[in-house]
């Protein structure tokens, strides 16, 4: 017969069986992986395309002998507006004084529109090239949207509803168009003809991601991160359609140009 202390009973845990997960499909491919921008490689790649299909718009409304700093400056805002008003709002740095490779790919930008400037014309020509610069573009938006409206909603404090509402929207929707209304003196003119389409788009996109990431935080596994996917998407699928990249080739043979055949006047001789 044994004396002394018994030694603490072990007792084994019942197996855990895994969460099951109907929406894991979201994550679970490369396509996920490149929006969520899980690597450093295609952030930065993106980034180069977003500054690039920037400086596409902006180059086009310099003149030819229009200084460095005025291109560069006029660049860096159109890229980073939203990304200079929103933490202002919020009290935080602006990105392109808090992530050093922002001026970087503004400065590769500029130096492609600069010395090579055929590329403009090539993205234009090119369906191929364009869509792939538009999926880097969308991406980056995707990223700079869903990162101020998370952060504007553990920011802003709840006021009469359980979270806020309207603040991380619209600080979303910055985020997503501000270039639009920099340099300041711009005022609404980017608004008289209508609401343009990235403003639009950052607002479903802020809209969705907020609600989503508030109202199903606790049922949906990785909510944050499957909204990030569903808002790149929504970007990506909306700037096809505005490019034309979805509208099939036209098959119908052109017309040949009319000409109008003119009848000779007729020249009644009166005889005697």
């Amino acid at each position: 017969m044994a004396f002394g202390r018994k030694g603490p009973k072990i007792v084994e845990a019942p197996p855990v069986e895994d969460i099951a997960d109907p929406t894991a499909w979201i994550l679970d491919n490369e396509f996920a992986n490149f929006v969520l921008m899980n690597t450093h490689e295609i952030k930065y790649m993106c980034m180069i395309g977003y500054t690039f299909l920037h400086g596409c718009k902006v180059f086009k409304k310099f003149k030819p002998d229009a200084p460095f700093s005025y291109k560069l400056v006029n660049l860096a805002m159109a890229c980073t507006g939203g990304g200079i008003l929103v933490p202002i709002f919020l009290n935080t740095v602006p990105v392109t004084l808090s992530i050093d490779a922002y001026p970087i790919a503004i400065m590769i930008s500029y130096l492609l529109h600069t010395y090579i400037p055929s590329l403009r014309e090539v993205l234009e020509l090119s369906g191929i090239f364009k869509a792939v610069v538009i999926l880097f573009y969308e991406s980056i938006r995707a990223y700079v949207v869903t990162l101020f409206t998370g952060l504007a909603a553990s920011t802003i404090a709840a006021s009469q509803f359980s979270f806020p509402v309207f603040g991380p929207i619209i600080c979303g929707t910055i985020g997503g168009c501000g270039g639009a209304f920099l340099p300041l003196d711009k005022g609404l003119a980017p608004l008289h003809d209508g609401l343009p389409a990235p403003v639009f788009s950052a607002f479903v996109g802020a809209t969705f991601f907020h609600l989503f990431t508030q109202l199903y935080a606790e049922e949906v596994v990785d909510c944050k991160k499957k909204g990030k996917v569903i808002v790149a998407l929504w970007f990506i699928i909306y700037a096809y359609v505005k490019a034309g990249l979805f509208s099939a080739p036209s098959t119908k043979a052109p017309e040949a140009p009319k000409t109008e055949v003119k009848e000779a006047p007729i020249k009644v001789e009166k005889t005697e």
